[in-house]
């Protein structure tokens, strides 16, 4: 497992550290979900883990090795897709098995296999600018996969796809971490998201950087079983827990106002 502890970030000029004293482990096979305000260090998290960034104080470990850099072990996709719009679909999926060396029929069958999971099998000869956006970051989410990391690191990976885009992209996710059998890490400003797609949900504080809880959930679990999403998304439990987690996050004062049943709120106040 990922294992973070007592780790803090300080950052030079700052006012005060980005993270205090946070103390976190990953499972291989789970699903955790960081979310919280704008500030908390969400993204300086996901950067320590993934070997970008190293802590201030603490350690950062894989299996009890220290993390000092990123490694093959930990794959990153980002919120930008950062394809490369010159290669075909399979040619980006197999990018990083051609830097390792494999020799073209090997990569392109591999390429082939995660293209079959995340859906894109009868575009792995279409040129990226053909793709809408959440097809790209499906590219880019084979391609993460195809290096064959134990651990996906996912930075806000929907934030920028239209709503109806995002939920059948959450629902993808779900599928390929059932199939792939991978532990994923994923930040996210939407509290619907969040809960459906964790089996682990971390609540993030601000000012510094803190865990102010973990919950273990079993939403996506549903899903990946076979339950309908909508079902899920309108369980009265689901619905409850989405609005203690939004009276959460938002100052008390403005509770009232803003949690509401969307994340529409919530999103412009920690925008």
């Amino acid at each position: 497992m990922i294992r973070l502890q007592s780790v803090g970030v300080v950052y030079p000029n700052a006012a005060r550290p980005v993270l205090h004293d946070l103390s976190l482990d990953l499972h291989d096979g789970r699903f955790t979900v960081v979310i919280g305000e704008s500030g908390c260090g969400k993204t300086t998290l996901l950067n320590l883990i993934a070997g970008f960034l190293r802590p201030s104080s603490g350690c950062v470990s894989v299996d009890g090795a220290a993390v000092t850099g990123p490694g093959a072990e930990r794959g990153v996709v980002f919120q930008n897709d950062t394809l490369l719009p010159w290669q075909t679909v399979r040619e980006n999926v197999a990018f990083g098995l051609r830097l390792a060396g494999q020799p073209p029929q090997q990569r392109h069958a591999r390429a082939d296999e995660y293209l079959a999971l995340t859906g894109l099998q009868d575009y792995a000869n279409a040129a990226i600018w053909e793709l809408s956006g959440g097809m790209r970051q499906r590219v880019s989410l084979a391609r993460a996969l195809a290096v064959d990391p134990r651990f996906l690191l996912l930075d806000e990976p929907l934030g920028a796809l239209d709503a109806l885009t995002r939920e059948h992209m959450q629902e993808h996710l779900l599928q390929v971490w059932k199939a792939s059998g991978k532990g994923i890490f994923m930040i996210t400003h939407s509290v619907e998201e969040a809960l459906f797609l964790a089996t682990d949900l971390v609540l993030l504080r601000a000012r510094p950087g803190r865990v102010e809880s973990v919950r273990q959930l079993e939403f996506g679990a549903r899903f990946a079983a076979g339950e309908a999403a909508r079902s899920i998304k309108s369980d009265p439990r689901f619905v409850s827990l989405r609005e203690e987690i939004l009276e959460q996050l938002l100052h008390p004062g403005h509770a009232s106002s803003n949690a509401s049943g969307s994340d529409a709120g919530l999103e412009e106040a920690l925008a």
